[in-house]
């Protein structure tokens, strides 16, 4: 029986070492795709940000004739959800968090009578939606790791065109913004209407504007004269799918950064955690083998002395 044990500990312990060596190597290529990933998000900053100084402009110049392309509504009837969240699971509470904050959001919103219609990228949204009898309308998979502004407009497209026509008062994104390599956070931003710009009510800073990591939502005050050419209200139209655009692509690189790292995390904990189990493991066999050792030789000495006593008998 302690022999047999022994064997069932030696090849727990070889299994739980072959799992230390795929997470290892998982927790490097994450450590790896998060540098890429910030890379990425930098790179795309200048756009982000020229954009956003020409719609603010372009609002300030329209004000109220903007009709519904500005400002928040207060009483939207019919709202669209967009959440991101990753193809591939292993990154610790990453896809959870968003989709509970969606899921809380649709319950509040079918609460209060406002129709919700959800977008989902990432292969994990619809799955844990559709267990919980929520349904969603359109998905978007294969990207969640390394995202194209391809990508983002096809996204962009399936939100921006049922908002122009009336069929949506708000569209909203729930993604995780990348603050630090250290602190990611789930939020909840307009996307459209276009967020009116600062000094304005304030709005365009706590809009979906997808500002990159490290910078200011809102767009520098500039002094002086701005012409528009065509007028500033068209321009707006044009504006919008292309603000829309940009604003889930740098929410789709945010979010690809947070999901490498919530990997990283999530797999260093995973190795960490087998190494120790390995080490406990280890003890255990050592006792069991130590157990075996002493109960062969307490046989051994049995049979010796009862040998001896047959002897020693006339």
């Amino acid at each position: 029986m302690p022999g047999g044990q022994e064997r069932a500990l030696r090849r727990r312990i070889r299994s739980v070492r072959a799992t230390q060596k795929i997470t290892r190597a998982m927790e490097l290529i994450a450590t790896s795709q998060i540098a890429r990933a910030q890379a990425r998000l930098s790179v795309a900053a200048p756009y982000q940000k020229g954009l956003a100084e020409v719609l603010a402009e372009a609002a300030k110049d329209v004000g109220t004739h903007a009709g519904h392309l500005l400002g928040v509504p207060e009483d939207p009837r019919r709202v669209l959800v967009l959440h991101l969240v990753a193809d591939r699971g292993l990154c610790g509470g990453y896809n959870a968090n968003v989709l509970r904050t969606v899921e809380r959001l649709v319950r509040s919103n079918g609460d209060r009578g406002v129709e919700t219609r959800l977008v989902a990228v990432g292969r994990k949204g619809p799955a844990y939606l559709r267990f919980r009898g929520v349904q969603v309308d359109e998905a978007f998979t294969g990207f969640s790791d390394r995202p194209t502004f391809a990508d983002a407009r096809e996204v962009a497209a399936a939100v921006v065109r049922p908002f122009l026509d009336g069929e949506v008062d708000q569209v909203l994104v729930v993604s995780t913004r990348f603050l630090s390599a250290g602190t990611q956070v789930v939020e909840q931003r307009q996307l459209l209407p276009l967020p009116e710009p600062a000094g304005d009510g304030g709005e365009h800073e706590r809009g979906a504007a997808a500002a990159p990591a490290g910078e200011a939502a809102g767009p520098p005050r500039r002094e002086g004269y701005v012409e528009f050419e065509p007028a500033a209200r068209d321009l707006l139209a044009d504006l919008v799918p292309r603000y829309a655009e940009a604003a889930i692509f740098g929410a789709l690189l945010e979010a690809a950064a947070s999901e490498h790292t919530a990997r990283q995390r999530a797999m260093a904990a995973a190795t960490d955690n087998a190494e120790e189990l390995a080490k406990n493991l280890s003890r255990v066999m050592n006792r069991a083998r130590q157990d075996a050792i002493t109960t062969e030789i307490m046989e051994i000495v049995g049979g010796a002395e009862a040998l001896r006593r047959d002897v020693e008998t006339p």
